[in-house]
């Protein structure tokens, strides 16, 4: 992916405390983040919400937790990994506020990216290294503890930077989603249904928001940004972060009606339709025929 030369967005909140990670440039691991992700990434697998696995191994061994950190550092990131988000987000920045107008009949807010080390608060509570990355309708943020990107790399199989622009993209998607007024409507709507069925709309979300990081990697096509690898390494991802996959992984045994997020073939074949199209039209997942 050709970033290099490309502007760094304003609207990018560093709270990092700076740092290394081995062959991740930037971010800084802080005490009890690896095993924060991991336990994370176990409850994901297992179905089971991973505050209640982080809640009882610091009441156990202690996580270092401690009060979550709104340290933030002022400028532009000068690390790697810090001018890199803020470039993909400058991207989608660039993307949205020609497609959603066009295409949408909705003027592109940019939401705010916030990059933090283990624990910071957010509009929807505390953040956590170990819920991955997430954005949040309540104050227009995404969160983001770029640990993960190594967690993608080490323990899911997949990386690359596109593959990593592809996480920022499917969460920029969710905004795209609360702008047309998607979020809220699905958010009452699970409120009166059974679990099953709230499943179910929480699979479409999340595939419509793959569907939407698509249609922006198409129009990053079109600014020749994107080198022959790269929608291989956005498919390796979608591929290794399919519930039936990582259920697989955790459980030995998949059961599709406890699916949030779809499975690999579903999160592949999304991507793709938005990236094939470029078209928000393409990414109808609450069509009952359409997945």
């Amino acid at each position: 992916m050709r970033w290099d030369d490309y502007r760094q967005s304003d609207n990018l909140e560093d709270r990092r405390g700076g740092g290394q990670f081995a062959g991740v440039p930037g971010g800084r691991g802080g005490l009890g983040i690896g095993t924060m992700v991991a336990l994370g990434l176990l409850g994901w697998a297992l179905g089971i919400d991973p505050r209640i696995l982080i809640g009882g191994a610091e009441m156990i061994g202690g996580l270092g937790g401690g009060a979550p950190t709104q340290q933030q550092s002022s400028g532009p990131p000068k690390d790697d990994i810090g001018r890199f988000v803020s470039t993909v987000l400058a991207m989608n920045e660039d993307v949205w506020t020609k497609v959603l107008p066009q295409q949408g009949n909705r003027r592109y807010q940019a939401p705010r990216l916030v990059m933090f080390d283990g624990v910071t608060r957010s509009g929807c509570g505390t953040a956590q290294s170990a819920m991955g990355p997430f954005y949040c309708p309540n104050d227009q943020r995404v969160y983001l503890d770029t640990s993960f990107f190594q967690e993608m790399r080490r323990r899911l199989g997949g990386g690359g930077e596109f593959a990593y622009a592809y996480v920022i993209g499917h969460e920029v998607g969710h905004h795209i989603q609360n702008l047309l007024g998607i979020l809220p409507k699905v958010h009452e709507l699970r409120q009166r249904v059974s679990e099953r069925e709230s499943n179910q709309l929480s699979v479409r979300v999340e595939l419509q928001a793959d569907c939407f990081a698509g249609v922006w990697a198409y129009n990053v096509k079109a600014m020749d940004r994107i080198e022959p690898n790269d929608i291989e390494q956005a498919m390796r991802t979608a591929e290794a972060i399919g519930d039936d996959k990582l259920q697989q992984a955790g459980r030995g045994t998949v059961v599709p009606d406890s699916f949030t997020h779809g499975s690999s073939a579903q999160r592949m074949r999304w991507f793709n339709a938005g990236f094939r199209s470029g078209s928000l039209q393409s990414c109808d997942t609450f069509r009952t025929d359409n997945l």
